[in-house]
């Protein structure tokens, strides 16, 4: 189905490893990072002072001093932000999580469905119907999951997952797996006068239920993979369907971005680990206006996690369009915000 929300092994690997109440707990964290005020003396101060965070900073500075011959105006300023593995670590999906906790809840109000695929296999932990199903199998998790009902039924069920998931492995709340220096980074763009969006393969009701709480995004500056909609008279509501709409992955993301906003972004940060990000940084640097493309590079084990793509392809391609790449090991002071 898509990159950013489901590979098999991962999805098999937490299917066996959870609980059926692994992934929620009643502990909630109040306090909120995503407001950082960066000192004006260094407004990425989670960010090593390596080359990388001097160009952005150089980048930042030079199309925004009016006379530049480089200025951009700020109507174009506009960045965009994959969130897997860019704004939130993604090992695993935040999606299959939700996925996940939707089925526990869907079964406690309906015990019949604990009989019906793919609820049963969910519940059986029987990675041999997803192993043989391949993404038909997932995309039909999906479906049953996230579709069937108002968009207000789905965003109080998304925000209640939000209140209480805690992310496997980590044990921390959900909110404590975004990246700090790349908060700091949205508050420094936004201080500078860009509009910053959130551009990801997962599904846009699910980010914008917690875009501007986590990222102060409001939720119409999201885009992503989204259903089919249709509006009920009775209901005086938009229901969703079981049917793909947009897929907002690789070439799909310079498509919704131009459904969505209707004009290329001059900042694109995407990261490495799928390849799902480089038709949206291919797409930024076409811009009219200087362009700044960054990748994220997942290569400290010991702090957040390594991987890499088989084949290289989003390292060899910034290497080729001379992408900026962001070592997670190197570049990052820290990489998560504090409780």
């Amino acid at each position: 189905m898509y990159k950013k929300l489901y590979i098999l092994p991962l999805f098999l690997l937490l299917l066996g490893s959870c609980k059926k109440s692994d992934n929620v707990t009643t502990n909630t964290d109040p306090k909120d990072s995503t407001q950082t005020i960066a000192t004006s003396s260094d407004p990425l101060p989670s960010w090593n002072d390596t080359a990388l965070k001097k160009d952005i900073i150089a980048y930042v500075s030079k199309v925004t001093k009016e006379g530049s011959p480089d200025f951009i105006p700020v109507e174009n300023r506009i960045a965009t932000f994959d969130n897997d593995g860019t704004l939130w670590a993604e090992k695993p999906y935040v999606q299959e999580l939700f996925a996940f906790y939707r089925v526990k809840k869907m079964v406690e109000a309906n015990p019949e469905l604990a009989k019906k695929q793919p609820f049963k296999a969910v519940v059986e932990k029987d990675k041999t119907f997803f192993e043989k199903g391949g993404d038909k199998a997932l995309i039909e998790l999906v479906a049953a999951t996230h579709t069937g009902m108002t968009e207000d039924e789905f965003e109080a069920s998304a925000k209640d997952f939000f209140a209480s998931a805690q992310y496997p492995g980590k044990n921390v709340p959900v909110k404590q797996i975004r990246y700090q220096p790349q908060l700091e980074l949205l508050n420094y763009l936004r201080a500078n006068g860009f509009k910053t969006f959130i551009v990801t393969g997962g599904t846009i009701e699910l980010v914008r239920a917690i875009s501007a709480d986590f990222y102060g995004i409001p939720k119409e500056q999201v885009v992503g993979t989204s259903f089919k909609y249709k509006f009920d008279d009775a209901k005086n509501a938009v229901l969703r369907e079981p049917a793909l709409d947009q897929f907002n992955d690789k070439e799909g993301k310079p498509v919704g971005i131009q459904l969505h906003i209707g004009q290329r972004p001059v900042f694109a940060c995407g990261n490495e680990g799928g390849a799902g990000d480089l038709a949206m940084l291919r797409y930024s640097q076409g811009s009219k206006y200087p362009s700044f493309q960054l990748i994220v590079n997942h290569n400290d084990s010991i702090r957040e996690y390594n991987y890499q793509e088989k084949d290289n392809l989003s390292l060899n391609t910034a290497a080729k369009y001379k992408y900026h790449v962001v070592s997670i090991k190197d570049d990052w002071k820290k990489i998560f915000p504090e409780k």
